[in-house]
């Protein structure tokens, strides 16, 4: 069965083969057979209730500096696709949340991965909120002095803008820090949202992990280690990855999680566990496939589109 795929995604001249969850979704869908196509979320046109875009044939091959070839842009009614990937990266803001209200109109008859409204409904840092008993102690506000009070009481703590991504604007405070009035005015000048606050978990040193799960069961993890005096662990912040297996804790989280995903269309995601806890269910563009193919000898990405092609089979 060959589908017509298309990708919605940052420019593919400016991705890092080596490490990109897409490009291993294109491959794969390509060795299958299937006809890729790439645009540009600022692409897309809605007249009326039809949604179209400048859309490129797409082919792509592991060779560093020539990984892709594109042809001429077609205008292209959206609805002719089988499956429409939104795989660009965050940040999470009103373009993105536009770009999903846009893709509703191309579904039910297209399958449309993750599913864009449950994506608008899912943001990181608000849709782990469901789950409070997986989570560390945390805080959402704008509220200064209840951020206070929450720094009181669990003295070591994480200070993160509410819709970043990556690590980006990510602050440990300790008890003694006298930067948390400096900080919290400099995130009101950059954000209009609340900002998260969470009890710092020391665990971090031993790495956060980030666990992935295809239509709501685990299918791979990977340790990412932070650097030396960093409280990050992103790989965008050089975090390195380290090989891992899932813990008893960790399958609970899973578990508990998984029918929710499944029921929402959340088809690809990645979850991130330090210790105990988990911090953040990604939603919008999950990474990890790389590293977990090559500490572990799998190919998440054939496991990802069993569960697509499964998804289609049955529309």
């Amino acid at each position: 069965m060959s589908l017509a795929v298309a990708f919605q995604m940052d420019p593919i001249e400016s991705i890092n083969i080596d490490t990109d969850s897409s490009f291993m979704m294109a491959l794969e869908a390509q060795k299958r057979g299937h006809r890729l196509y790439h645009y540009h979320p600022r692409d897309l046109i809605l007249t009326g209730n039809r949604l179209t875009a400048r859309v490129r044939e797409m082919t792509v091959v592991r060779q560093r500096g020539a990984h892709y070839t594109l042809g001429e842009p077609v205008m292209t009614d959206l609805s002719t696709m089988d499956v429409i990937l939104l795989r660009q990266d965050p940040p999470f803001d009103m373009a993105y949340i536009t770009s999903t209200h846009l893709l509703e109109h191309v579904q039910p008859k297209v399958l449309v991965v993750n599913d864009p409204a449950e994506v608008r409904n899912a943001p990181e840092k608000l849709f782990i909120t469901k789950f409070p008993d997986l989570m560390p102690p945390t805080l959402i506000t704008s509220d200064k002095q209840a951020i206070l009070e929450f720094r009181a009481e669990h003295k070591d703590i994480i200070v993160k803008p509410l819709f970043g991504n990556g690590g980006a604007g990510v602050f440990h405070l300790k008890p003694d820090d006298e930067n948390l009035g400096s900080l919290l005015e400099l995130f009101t000048q950059l954000y209009r949202e609340p900002v998260i606050v969470q009890r710092y978990l020391p665990e971090i040193r031993q790495g956060d992990k980030r666990i992935i799960l295809v239509d709501g069961e685990p299918v791979g993890a990977v340790s990412r280690m932070p650097l030396e005096g960093e409280a990050r662990a992103n790989f965008h912040a050089g975090g390195s990855a380290r090989k891992t297996e899932l813990t008893a804790r960790e399958r609970e989280m899973c578990a508990a999680i998984g029918p929710v995903l499944r029921e929402k269309g959340l088809v690809f995601v990645g979850i991130d566990v330090i210790g105990d806890y988990m911090t953040e269910i990604n939603v919008t563009s999950p990474t990890g496939i790389q590293e977990i193919n090559r500490l572990d000898g799998v190919q998440l990405e054939s496991l990802l589109w069993d569960a697509i092609e499964r998804r289609r089979a049955a529309k």
